[in-house]
């Protein structure tokens, strides 16, 4: 009943990664040539009823997510660990940050659902379920979060991601947890190091002004940067840039958190 995963690299340091709604780990694969995987070993994490874990059924909450992802890395004797979220995942990683400080060594959020999640009135619920159901709402939204920049073959090939690897149980049920969830006061001054991300072409909602009133105001280390040249996919539309991000703030991040030689 674990989680399907992909492990890669051999680095002594562990980075879990998580996927979107509309799109599995296969969301990663671009970018992966250019990951530091002689530093880090990166545990791609499909969530219930997405890609490897598309056969695994539940009921698609936050604490199952956590406790799923806890799981699987006590399989992988991992006391410590990287975690990486993207969109209604970074959701996750925030509350792995809260139920295990000590743990997670730090965060990287892509264009992120804050802990507070998206709420969503009754006519925004009904859109974003159509979304979850239909093909013509999710090509919509999608074209609308990579800033109507990109051709009908590439939204394509986005929307058939989504459909094939990912079950519309798990995304009518992850569409509950991500504008159900709320647990802002809870995560409130939470001290790990993250790096939020955000697209350039993004909705406002997950641009950076956003970001700030949340993200900013709830934890205190904190940084933003934008990924220019890039919507709501930026591992799909920009990879190289991405991973060199993500290399960067893992590596300053063991440097910061490495233990001082021994001077005996």
């Amino acid at each position: 009943m674990l989680l399907g995963h992909t492990l890669l690299g051999s680095g002594p340091s562990l980075v879990v990664v998580m996927h979107e709604w509309l799109g599995d780990c296969s969301n990663y694969d671009a970018l992966q040539p250019y990951l530091d995987t002689a530093a880090h070993r990166f545990c791609f994490v499909d969530l219930r009823g997405y890609g490897r874990s598309i056969g695994l059924t539940g009921s698609h909450t936050l604490d199952e997510a956590c406790q799923d992802v806890l799981a699987l890395l006590d399989t992988r004797q991992a006391p410590r660990f990287h975690v990486i979220g993207h969109s209604m995942s970074a959701l996750v990683a925030q509350r792995l940050a809260c139920l295990e400080p000590t743990r997670v060594q730090s965060l990287i959020a892509i264009t992120p659902v804050f802990a507070s999640g998206f709420p969503a009135d009754p006519a925004t619920r009904t859109q974003l379920l159509a979304v979850a159901t239909e093909d013509e709402a999710a090509l919509a939204a999608i074209d609308a979060r990579t800033g109507h920049r990109h051709t009908l073959p590439w939204l394509a090939f986005k929307l058939q991601k989504s459909r094939q690897r990912s079950t519309a149980e798990a995304r009518i049920g992850y569409l509950q947890m991500f504008t159900g969830t709320d647990f802002q006061q809870e995560a409130q001054g939470l001290a790990t190091p993250m790096l939020v991300l955000h697209g350039e072409h993004d909705i406002p909602v997950y641009r950076e002004d956003a970001l700030r009133g949340s993200f900013g105001t709830c934890y205190p280390n904190v940084r933003f940067e934008q990924v220019t040249n890039a919507g709501h996919y930026p591992m799909l539309e920009t990879p190289v840039f991405l991973a060199s991000r993500i290399n960067s703030f893992l590596a300053e991040q063991e440097a910061v958190q490495r233990p001082p030689a021994n001077a005996a």
